[in-house]
C-alpha cells in the first residue's frame, strides 16, 4: 500500500522531533545545566520542535529540570 501525503507528512514530522531530540541531547552533553531559554536560543529549531524535543528525552528519562527564580533549567540525567 503506498503511502498517502498524509502519512508522509506524520512522518517528516516524527522524524524531525527525533533530530531535535538529538540536537538537543548533544547540546546538554556538551553544555552541561542550561536554562531552556538559552538552550532554544542557542540551537534556533524551528517552530516548537524545542518542546517537542525535550518531552522526547523526558518520556525516556533521560533529563532532570530545576527551576532556578524565574527560569527553569535542565541537564542530562
Amino acid at each position: 500500500m503506498a503511502k498517502t501525503t498524509k502519512d508522509s507528512f506524520k512522518l517528516g514530522i516524527h522524524e524531525q522531533i527525533i533530530e531535535s531530540a538529538g540536537q538537543i541531547y548533544n547540546y546538554l552533553n556538551s553544555k552541561g545545566e542550561v536554562s531552556i531559554s538559552k538552550m532554544k536560543k542557542d540551537l534556533s529549531l524551528a517552530d516548537n520542535f524545542a518542546e517537542m524535543g525535550l518531552g522526547w528525552l523526558s518520556r525516556e528519562d533521560k533529563l532532570e529540570y530545576t527551576q532556578k527564580a524565574k527560569s527553569i533549567t535542565v541537564k542530562l540525567r
